[in-house]
């Protein structure tokens, strides 16, 4: 089924294509000769932001900044933001080529570029970084910026340079991402858009509105400026889903027949279900100063706020909970690639567990930020000051966990079937096992300050500009867990119910009662919590303590760079960049000892570290002809793993004695990049080009699991449950168990290789158009094992028409499998399978002023599928299903 509908529509999108090919043949070669006579000299300083109005100037714009880069460069506009069937930038920058997004929750969150994991990507809005904290309950902090955070609306254009040039910041092995808000002086004199619509998700039923705002002003003699761009932005989220909890051998059930004792059974089968409504209120203000030619100054302003409370639920068997659940194990079966897909538990210990997760959740980030240039007679100087802030204080969870006793059978497809339905329907049999849940609050706080002062001085020779310059940024990360049991205990018919739920209806034959179980509702669960006799004064010390962390990271570059055209048809640029970074990474280290609270002084360790490296580039440009580039680029990078793994930091799933934790002796990521390309501009706003990318990566960092004696806290939190515990799975009297436990190391090295195609083209005077491109990406570390986000085979093909009001889009967007992050602390990371994502739009001028446009995503409505190695060891399937987006803009 998934086969058919994916040709069905590449086959859609391939005759759109072909159909426009057959119309402007003749025109397209007419346009290629009118190219190559206009040709003119190379401009090799940045292109000035221009405003383009439709889907072709858009395209064409963004072409010419990749023409005239002096380096490996792809580019997109506003416009290209606007007009894509998308909620936030990162899902715009899908059509770009080699990058690829991840859409856990159905939309593009975090960006890979050639083959690299998203942490390994630095983004930046003009020229300085945006902090970042979680919003996920649980979630650790990532390096790799989150694109949800920024609206579309407030940025002019954006930039991903694949091979790095001296001048720009360090941090990225993949690519560095440039965003440029808009600025007063590069717009008309009271320039006024505005934009109101509403985003509907089909899976759940519910719509929200959406509205933006940009106001320009500047005086007549263009001298001073004013933009103010606010947006409020509204979406509802349903992700639901099929989720197994790891994988035991059918020997651990001395009960069960059906299977040999080397058949893998699962520990769990879940029905996920994810709810949330994501609010974001974002500002941006930027004042533009520029008295004469020679001196500009900017100053801008940032400020946003995301709501991101949600409500968790999963309703899942666990067969290995207790020694008395592991006994209830009574018949397993349906075995295929060795893991039994079938199973029953009896009424004599049989268990299923319901957990409620209602979160609060509210990240503020602001920032400030200067700019100052002055050019004098053959040189200029400019400086760049300011600081971002990003906070979310109180990522609070009211959990509750009540656990129906009973027999049931279990499917890997179908999830749960009870064997009393009736039983399983009533609130009352869902209760307490001797704990109920509890309350906890991570906080989670970035903050980045830098200054920046960059000095160029012009020639008459074929080495015409060098540019040297310094760079201070300091980060500063802090997280913290505080965990408060003292939940009442009780029965769903004590908490409140509000019916039955309605889901997983996109999982064919899926168990009806599994589906439509009893439904608590996030009110009830929070209500419960809160009536609670919790003593606030008394966290939970093992989560404080393996929970409670801060980092800074202090770090001074240096760059030379000297740019060069000769008279014939090369130019470029080489130079180095010179990094000293200091690393204060800071957490509690109990020694083996069992936590407490007030940790002891001596606890509270930090790692000093410190590092430095000279970075080498080069990018090499040949003008082969008027209407050919070829590109030769090479560069020493480096790059740092996200903050969480460079602390000696601990998170404990108790329940499935798993963990993953940070590792304070780790180094950077270290690697030589090369680029080589070739770029045919043979008609007039078109291209075929193809990219070559090589990256040799040292000092690789992997994740490696190793058993760890650690404290379990339910021990306090939980005695009657800790005493079944005590002599299972290495589990002590004194509270201490066995976990399998994940952190980072320095494990070796490892390579990715690869290509790109792209082409552009409209097609003369017919309105038809597209643009299409294809990665090859493949990675391997020295172990022989796949790099993660890492998809070998990904294609974007988008056809359009664009001819008089009227618009149309389709974005057909590919990756095959990749290997990404599990979800649950400490579990193996996990595949996901091949995803094809399938969006439109459609926009209708009434005239030069207002306009409407309808955008719509997932229109196959795929689902995120993740496995572990092979696709019989089921990790998770997801669905979000299909969302559209009806906007009405005007523009004066």
């Amino acid at each position: 089924m998934i086969i058919r509908r994916n040709l069905l529509a590449l086959s859609i999108v391939t005759a759109l294509s072909f159909h426009g090919l057959a119309q402007a043949e003749v025109v397209a070669e007419a346009n290629a000769n009118a190219e190559a006579a206009a040709a003119d000299n190379r401009d090799t300083q940045q292109l000035e932001e221009v405003v383009v109005k439709g889907i072709r100037q858009s395209l064409k714009a963004s072409l010419d900044t990749k023409r005239e880069a002096e380096a490996v460069v792809e580019s997109i506009t506003a416009e290209d933001i606007g007009k894509f069937p998308n909620t936030n930038v990162a899902e715009a920058m899908a059509q770009i080529p080699g990058v690829t997004i991840d859409r856990r929750f159905g939309q593009g969150e975090r960006v890979s570029i050639d083959g690299t994991d998203p942490s390994l990507n630095l983004s930046f809005i003009d020229g300085h970084p945006v902090a970042q904290s979680i919003w996920l309950y649980g979630e650790q902090p990532n390096r790799g910026f989150d694109f949800t955070l920024i609206a579309p609306e407030i940025l002019g254009r954006l930039e991903v340079y694949k091979s790095p040039e001296a001048r720009l910041p360090e941090g990225s092995i993949g690519g560095t991402i440039l965003m440029h808000t808009r600025k007063p002086l590069d717009l008309d004199k009271n320039t006024l858009s505005g934009s109101v619509g509403y985003s509907y998700s089909d899976q759940a039923s519910k719509g929200k509105p959406n509205a933006s705002i940009l106001y320009s002003v500047k005086n007549d003699a263009e001298t001073f400026g004013l933009a103010v761009a606010a947006q409020h932005y509204e979406e509802q989220v349903d992700r639901q889903g099929i989720e197994v909890f790891g994988y035991v051998p059918a020997s651990t059930f001395t009960h069960a027949t059906g299977v040999s004792p080397d058949t893998m059974v699962p520990n769990s089968v879940n029905a996920a279900w994810f709810q949330q409504t994501r609010k974001r209120n974002s500002a941006v203000v930027n004042l533009q100063f520029k008295p004469s030619e020679d001196f500009e100054a900017n100053l801008s302003g940032m400020y946003i706020r995301e709501n991101f409370d949600n409500y968790n639920q999963s309703v899942y068997s666990y067969t290995t909970w207790l020694p008395s659940t592991v006994a209830a194990v009574d018949q397993l079966g349906g075995v295929r690639g060795g893991v039994a897909q079938t199973g029953h538990s009896s009424a004599d210990g049989g268990a299923v567990i319901y957990d409620n997760q209602a979160r609060q959740s509210e990240v503020t980030t602001k920032g400030l930020d200067l700019n100052l240039k002055y050019s004098g007679d053959g040189w200029d100087v400019g400086g760049q000051i300011g600081q971002s802030k990003s906070e979310n204080p109180n990522i609070t969870q009211w959990f509750i966990e009540p656990v129906y006793f009973g027999g049931y059978s279990w499917d890997t497809n179908r999830g749960v079937t009870f064997d009393d339905p009736a039983a399983a329907r009533n609130p009352a049999n869902w209760k307490d096992a001797g704990w109920m849940g509890n309350r906890g609050i991570f906080s989670s706080d970035g903050k980045d300050t830098y200054g920046q002062i960059d000095f160029g001085k012009h020639f008459e020779s074929v080495f015409h500009t060098l540019q040297v310059g310094y760079r201070h940024n300091k980060h500063e990360e802090a997280y913290g867990l505080a965990v408060y049991g003292g939940v009442r205990l009780g029965s769903l018919a004590d908490v409140g119910t509000i019916g039955y739920a309605d889901t997983m209806g996109a999982f064919d034959g899926f168990s009806y009662e599994h589906g439509h179980h009893v439904y608590v509702g996030r009110d009830n669960v929070i209500d419960w919590v809160r009536g609670s006799p919790i003593n606030y004064s008394a966290p939970d010390p093992g989560s404080t303590i393996n929970n409670t962390w801060s980092l800074e990271q202090n770090t001074d570059a240096f760059y030379a760079q000297l740019d060069f055209q000769t008279e014939g048809q090369f130019h470029g640029n080489f130079g180095f960049r010179y990094v000293d970074t200091e690393t204060d990474a800071s957490g509690y280290n109990p020694g083996g000892a069992a936590p407490v609270l007030p940790a002891p002084a001596a606890w509270w360790q930090t790692k000093k570290s410190s590092y430095d490296k000279v970075l080498p580039s080069f990018n090499l440009i040949y003008d082969a002809a008027d209407d050919v580039v070829l590109r030769f680029s090479g560069a020493k990078v480096i790059a740092w793993a996200p903050y969480n793994q460079m602390v000696n930091n601990t998170f404990l799933n108790d329940s499935t004695l798993t963990g993953a934790g940070g590792n304070a002796d780790l180094g950077p990521y270290e690697s030589n990049n090369f680029n080589l390309s070739a770029e045919w501009y043979f008609a007039e706003s078109s291209v075929l080009a193809a990219s070559v990318f090589y990256k040799d990566v040292s000092n690789y960092i992997d994740r490696i699991a190793r058993i760890e004696r650690q404290y379990n806290s339910i021990r306090d939190n939980n005695p009657d449950q800790w005493g079944a515990l005590v002599g299972f799975h290495g589990c002590t009297a004194d509270g201490f168990c066995d976990y399998s436990v994940s952190r980072p190391y320095n494990a070796g090295s490892a390579t990715i290789k690869g290509f790109n195609l792209n082409y552009q083209q409209p097609f003369g005077e017919t309105g038809f158009g597209v643009a299409a491109n294809y990665t090859y990406a493949l990675g391997r570390t020295d172990q022989g094992n796949p790099m993660p986000y890492q998809s070998k085979n990904a294609l974007t093909i988008s056809p359009y028409y664009e001819k008089g009001p009227f618009s149309a889009r389709l974005n057909y967007n590919f990756r095959s499998k990749y290997l990404a992050g599990g979800y649950v602390a400490g579990a193996a990371p996990a595949s996901v399978d091949n995803y094809t994502e399938i969006g439109a739009s459609l926009g209708w001028n009434f005239n030069d002023n207002f306009g409407v446009t309808l955008d719509a995503s997932n229109l196959t409505d795929e689902k995120y599928f993740q496995y572990l190695g092979s696709k019989d060891y089921v990790a998770g399937k997801y669905s979000t299903g299909r969302r559209y987006m009806l906007t009405f803009r005007a523009g004066f």
